[in-house]
This record gives structure tokens, sequence and C-alpha cells, in this order.
């Protein structure tokens, strides 16, 4: 699974908009769109702020593996 469909089943999940997410990140509800829609790439320090607000490692975010966990 792509990292861009792995942020949207997340944030599906945790029933947050692009709006809020968007928030989070301090980019607009369409900046984040163009994150899962393909047309922006995931910043590193985004991609950190997802990890530490969903509280999940970054290599399941990425989609590198496929069990959710947890931050240490």
């Amino acid at each position: 699974m792509d990292y861009r469909t792995r942020i949207r089943n997340i944030r599906e999940d945790h029933d947050y908009t692009q709006a809020q997410i968007g928030q989070i990140l301090h980019k607009s509800q369409q900046g984040y769109n163009h994150i899962e829609a393909g047309r922006a790439e995931l910043k590193i320090d985004d991609l950190i702020i997802l990890c530490q607000f969903y509280n999940l490692s970054a290599d399941y975010v990425i989609g590198l593996i496929d069990t959710p966990t947890a931050l240490k």
C-alpha cells in the first residue's frame, strides 16, 4: 500500500477531515488534499507531526509495515 492511501485510511479511521489534518500540519485543506492525491509530496516534518498526532510509527504510516505500531 502506498503512503497516500495509508494516510487517507488513517485519517478516515479517526474520523478527521482533510481540513482538520491540514490545520495540524499548518496547511490548507487543499494543500493536504494535494498530498493525499499525489500532487504534492509528504515532507519529513509533516510525517513526524502525523506520527506523533496519531501515535503511530513512521514505518506504518508510510506503508513499510502493515501492523499499526505505536510510538515508543
